[in-house]
């Protein structure tokens, strides 16, 4: 599951242009960099978990070590990011849909935004039947997501390796070739590659083991999409040029497996891009249900949200929601100019947004268990300092990218947060019980 909330494929295909648009060679140092920073995050999420298991995550902990007020928004900001990811996620599996049925829909975003709508009501009808269901489609997807990755990465090596686009270079893992502000542009892109692991710890009530399967699944999750994330980045740089990576955009994955694997071969690509979008649809949506379904549960939302199906025993009210919001954000989204930009916009959104409530993990890990810390040094930087530091770092990088943002990303972004001051304040004056 958190391999498959991280979606390597999709993420590689739908980012990777813009990250080396950003900050070029240096692309799988800012990946290695903010892989590292994203560990505290990672660490904070597995301590975190063996101290209270919740399907609330980190608006329980956050709610409980602070107060009620932070870990609301913790939550909310994880509400906000789910929702508009049903744009960011649905669009690139419909594109890759259509390149294998009608190549000349896929730039079309009436067209794909139609069929992003069909791909999200059938995840949430598999998603709303229970968690076994889902568990099970996501182990097929996910190694056939990685396996085609991994073969990729392998062909693209021993064909190119002699003969790269761009010479190879050490400084391509280099932190010393950025500047502050370069690192900084790119921290926002890469952070948005490896949102998803934590839906692990969002599963913690139905899984076996709860106080520690989750947060191993996450920590090893991140390793391996870690891994695959510098390889493809690397392999990028080999294969393409720049102009032909910019004219990928986000169809990289392809571009990539079209110079290494003869026809019909290389629409494994699509293939691994269409699963990998899929299965990040699917473990999206279970984040955004389980939290509301903690939130509802817990009363700081309307406790219609935590209403089991009476057969599945899935949150259904809140699967409806989230469906619900998806096709109408999808439907804003088809009067965009063009695919590309639905994509930029969507994931810059979602990358402020998980800075904040990533963030406020890290910090609350670091406050809760400060005395703790001080008994060893592993102690210390495991649970304080790594997690302090990053939850800092993905503070300044959230804060630092706000003016660089255009007005629909500040609104989506900035705006999405913001309004959960309506559901708050609505539901102190009108407390609720279930």
């Amino acid at each position: 599951m958190g391999v498959a909330g991280t979606a390597p494929a999709f993420s590689i295909a739908a980012t990777t242009a813009t990250l080396i648009a950003a900050v070029g060679i240096q692309s799988p140092a800012s990946l290695l960099f903010c892989g590292l920073i994203m560990f505290g995050v990672t660490f904070a999420y597995l301590h975190l978990n063996r101290l209270s298991p919740n399907a609330g995550a980190c608006y329980a902990w956050v709610g409980a070590i602070f107060n009620p007020t932070l870990g609301f928004f913790a939550g909310w900001a994880l509400l906000v990011a789910s929702a508009v990811f049903m744009v960011s996620g649905t669009i690139p599996a419909a594109a890759a849909t259509l390149v294998l049925f009608d190549p000349k829909l896929a730039s079309n975003p009436a067209a794909v935004t139609f069929v992003a709508a069909a791909w999200l009501l059938a995840v949430s009808a598999v998603i709303v039947k229970g968690i076994k269901p889902t568990s099970y489609t996501q182990v097929v997807m996910t190694v056939i997501e990685v396996g085609v990755l991994v073969a990729v990465i392998i062909a693209a090596l021993l064909q190119y390796g002699a003969r790269p686009a761009h010479a190879f270079s050490l400084a391509w893992f280099s932190p010393f070739a950025f500047t502050p502000r370069l690192f900084a542009t790119g921290a926002l892109t890469a952070l948005f590659f490896f949102w998803g692991w934590d839906v692990t710890v969002n599963l913690t009530e139905e899984t076996r083991d709860s106080s520690h399967a989750p947060g191993r699944g996450a920590l090893l999750a991140m390793v391996i999409v870690l891994a695959l994330f510098i390889a493809f980045a690397a392999v990028t740089l080999l294969v393409l040029t720049d102009q032909e990576i910019q004219q990928s955009s986000t169809n990289v994955v392809f571009a990539i497996a079209g110079r290494l694997f003869p026809k019909p071969w290389n629409y494994l690509a699509v293939i691994a891009v269409a699963l990998s979008t899929v299965g990040t649809l699917e473990t999206s949506i279970l984040q955004f249900t389980r939290t509301m379904y903690a939130k509802g549960r817990d009363g700081s939302l309307h406790p219609r949200y935590a209403v089991l199906h009476k057969t599945w025993r899935t949150p259904w009210v809140a699967t409806a929601v989230i469906t619900s919001f998806g096709l109408v954000f999808l439907f804003l989204s088809s009067y965009f100019p063009s695919v590309n930009l639905i994509i930029k916009d969507s994931v810059n959104a979602i990358g402020f947004q998980v800075a904040f409530y990533y963030g406020l993990a890290g910090f609350a890990c670091a406050w809760h268990f400060r005395r703790e810390a001080l008994r060893s040094g592993s102690k210390l930087i495991f649970l304080l300092l790594w997690p302090a530091c990053s939850a800092g770092f993905l503070w300044f990088i959230a804060a630092y990218s706000i003016p660089t943002f255009d007005l629909v990303t500040n609104l989506v972004g900035l705006g999405g947060i913001a309004i959960g001051v309506v559901p708050l304040l609505w539901n102190r004056r009108h407390p609720l019980r279930a």
